[in-house]
């Protein structure tokens, strides 16, 4: 595990962004996990600029995301989908086909999870799978329990990510109270895993991440035994590290 420490979040996703470019720029083809939430906006941010820049070329570029919300439409402000199409997707030159993300509007859990699961697979190996990490530590949508969960699953919320989500709805009550997430089996058959952490707030989760044993309270924890990781985080998230 490697980790690198910046001053700021804008450095933060400078490097991140870097990272991903220098992928994309050796595998013109790769595929790339793609993660949400407010951690990774300014690394699609910067990507962007290096679009417009002319320094990468995303058409020929797949991508699979971590994963959505359970019942939200992708017209949806909320959905991932959006989220992705507003932040990055509409902005470079990637093709729609080549996008993918769990469906939503499929209220049928089994049957979606098994479908985006079979999905991925079927693509092949995620060459850089991107993660945000939770507050309680959560990569994707994996919350802490008693087991890790390999495949691509419905999750029920905890109410520590509700509260936390509840920001870009009108209220806790909007917010759904399930989604679907790859597993941790499906994130860790990635290639390689970048990890971007910002914040105060996420200070304690990525201590316990580094240094808690390995355990499905802590779904961060198992990351450690991926063989190519690196965390990217913010001085304000290494706080409790010096």
């Amino acid at each position: 595990m490697r980790i690198i420490e910046t001053k700021t979040y804008e450095d933060m996703s400078k490097q991140a962004a870097n990272i991903i470019a220098s992928v994309v720029t050796l595998k013109p083809d790769c595929m790339l996990g793609l993660a949400t939430g407010s951690s990774p906006i300014g690394t699609y941010e910067e990507l962007v600029k290096k679009y417009e820049a002319g320094e990468l070329d995303f058409s020929e570029v797949t991508t699979v995301n971590l994963d959505e919300y359970k019942g939200l439409p992708k017209e949806n402000e909320q959905s991932y989908y959006y989220f992705m199409h507003d932040n990055l997707f509409d902005k470079v030159n990637i093709k729609p086909e080549n996008t993918h993300l769990p469906d939503g509007t499929n209220l049928d859990s089994e049957e979606e999870a098994a479908r985006y699961e079979a999905l991925v697979q079927s693509l092949g190996t995620v060459d850089l799978q991107l993660l945000g990490l939770g507050r309680n530590g959560h990569i994707g949508f994996n919350e802490p329990g008693d087991s890790f969960v390999e495949p691509t699953h419905c999750v029920d919320l905890k109410e520590s990510t509700i509260e936390a989500n509840k920001r870009f709805f009108e209220s806790a009550d909007d917010v759904p109270k399930q989604a679907y997430s790859m597993g941790i089996g499906t994130i860790m058959r990635a290639k390689k895993i970048l990890v971007v952490v910002s914040g105060e707030d996420k200070a304690q989760a990525l201590k316990d991440t580094i240094c808690a044993p390995i355990s499905p309270k802590v779904p961060g924890t198992i990351l450690r035994l991926h063989p190519d990781v690196t965390i990217v985080a913010d001085e304000a998230a290494m706080s409790l590290m010096k």
